[in-house]
């Protein structure tokens, strides 16, 4: 089939709930009952199980479930050189929530090390499962745009020229320890790496323009530095790596950030970004319209989050296999795909759902692409 040829088949966006077993080690980790050899056992053994359930529900490409980390995105950031973990004093606001205030800030000039970091042990663990039940091992880490907006928020921003004297020398240097990672983690076997991105789905929301425009931040510059730091870290990569992207409006405890839909981003963000394919939200109207479909440029193709996993209800079949074709109005049906909006668990609090959920709203994904692709 085309699509398996393209390295879609069926895959779920990354995280999956946390176990019982791995919150119960972490806390008594932090209470020092264990060690981070003891934690780390535990993990490994809840990461096979849950690599063991996804090849036993027939996916493609499988996870670690993120259950290692803490944050989607922080975690990752927080292992490279020059980087400090901070309490940032607030946490992301969402609509109807706030997380805990963890952040990122720079304290010296970016490096990468392989062997520090740890995202590429954790992918070797996660290869080497993958392997043992044949099945393929998909890495998920934040994008370089991702990073930036992280470095820039807030008072977080007000350090970085300290460390670089322009914008473009950290650009350069964000370009720079990614692609390293990237390459780190090719060497560790991975060959489909998903660069997950809520900055796009930010910039669509109307709020969000007020807000970054009345703090000094112009939209166009600002999707061009997006466009950059993905591109430039994801250029001259091995002709067998294939990068995906995944763009979200916010995920965490079944709330979201941002609403709009990608008609603001699409030129750029579809018609110029250098992925083979983007998993797209499109759980609620919150995304808006496919019209922006037609914009994806060359071969690229679409996995279509048409199934939410913020909540526990099943959606009626018959109206997600609609709105596949209506979507195949403006993107061949042979270049569309369908997963889950996101993950089960963004962070390590969750979504409001039980692992018992999280396969049935699976199984529901697998049944429809057997019918609708077949």
């Amino acid at each position: 089939m085309t699509l398996l040829k393209n390295k879609i088949g069926f895959q779920h966006v990354g995280s999956f709930l946390r176990p019982q077993a791995i919150k119960d080690a972490k806390k008594q980790f932090a209470a020092g009952e264990i060690t981070k050899a003891d934690l780390r056992a535990i993990e490994d053994t809840e990461i096979e199980k849950l690599i063991k359930k996804q090849a036993a529900a027939g996916l493609d490409y499988v996870t670690d479930g993120e259950l290692r980390r803490s944050y989607w995105h922080l975690d990752f950031f927080w292992g490279f050189g020059g980087v400090k973990h901070i309490h940032f004093g607030e946490g992301y606001r969402f609509s109807h929530e706030e997380t805990r205030d963890d952040s990122a800030i720079l304290n010296g000039r970016l490096s990468f090390d392989a062997k520090q970091h740890p995202f590429i042990r954790d992918f070797e663990f996660t290869k080497s499962v993958a392997d043992k039940y044949g099945v393929a091992a998909k890495a998920t880490i934040p994008a370089p745009a991702q990073f930036y907006a992280e470095l820039v928020r807030g008072v977080n921003a007000k350090n970085i020229r300290d460390f670089y004297a322009t914008d473009d020398e950290l650009f350069a240097d964000i370009i720079k320890v990614y692609h390293e990672a990237i390459l780190a983690l090719y060497d560790a076997g991975a060959r489909v790496i998903q660069l997950d991105d809520c900055t796009w789905g930010m910039l669509v929301d109307k709020k969000f323009w007020r807000t970054m425009v009345g703090a000094g931040f112009d939209p166009e510059l600002l999707k061009n530095t997006y466009l950059k730091l993905n591109n430039g870290a994801i250029a001259d990569l091995p002709a067998d790596l294939t990068i995906n992207t995944h763009v979200c409006r916010g995920n965490y405890h079944s709330d979201w950030a941002a609403q709009g839909g990608y008609d603001a981003v699409a030129d750029k963000l579809f018609g110029q970004e250098n992925v083979a394919t983007y998993f797209l939200e499109y759980d609620s109207d919150r995304a808006g319209g496919f019209e922006p479909l037609a914009k994806v440029s060359g071969d690229k193709n679409v996995v279509l989050g048409l199934v939410t996993s913020k909540s526990p209800v099943l959606e009626d079949r018959q109206l997600i296999i609609d709105r596949i074709h209506q979507a195949a109005k403006y993107l061949p049906l042979d270049r569309l795909w369908l997963s889950t909006q996101c993950g089960f668990a963004s962070t390590e609090e969750g979504n409001k759902l039980t692992e018992a959920d999280e396969w049935r709203k699976l199984a529901l994904v697998k049944s429809i692409i057997d019918e609708v692709w077949g």
